[in-house]
C-alpha cells in the first residue's frame, strides 16, 4: 500500500512538472492570428511579363533564372508584348511546366 502511495505521489509530481510549461504558455498573451492576404497583396505578388526587367522576372518566377529572364525580355523586345502567359512558350528555354507553375503569378496588362 505504501508503494502505491509513493508511486501515485511520484506520478502526480511528474504530471505537475510536465504541466507547468503548458500553464506558463497559456498565461502569455495570445499569439497573433495570420490574416488572409488581401486582393491588393495578391496583386502585388504577380509580375507583368510585358514590363518587368530581367532581374525582377528571375526573382519572382519559379524556375526562371537570369538567363531565361533575359531571354524573355529579349523576345519581348523583338516581338512586341505578350498577349498571354502561353506566349512564353515561344521563348527559348521556357517550356509548358515553367508556364504552368507560374501561371497564377503572370500578368500581361
Amino acid at each position: 500500500m505504501k508503494n502505491l502511495h509513493t508511486l501515485l505521489s511520484v506520478l502526480f509530481l511528474a504530471f505537475g512538472l510536465l504541466a507547468m510549461p503548458v500553464q506558463a504558455e497559456s498565461s502569455k498573451a495570445p499569439a497573433q492570428q495570420v490574416k488572409p492576404a488581401t486582393t491588393q497583396q495578391v496583386v502585388a505578388a504577380t509580375v507583368n511579363i510585358n514590363q518587368a526587367d530581367a532581374a525582377t522576372l528571375a526573382q519572382q518566377l519559379n524556375g526562371v533564372g537570369l538567363k531565361k529572364a533575359e531571354a524573355i525580355v529579349s523576345y519581348r523586345e523583338q516581338n512586341g508584348p505578350f498577349k498571354s502567359a502561353d506566349d512564353l512558350l515561344n521563348v527559348t528555354g521556357i517550356g509548358p511546366a515553367t508556364v504552368e507553375k507560374n501561371r497564377s503569378l503572370i500578368t500581361v496588362n
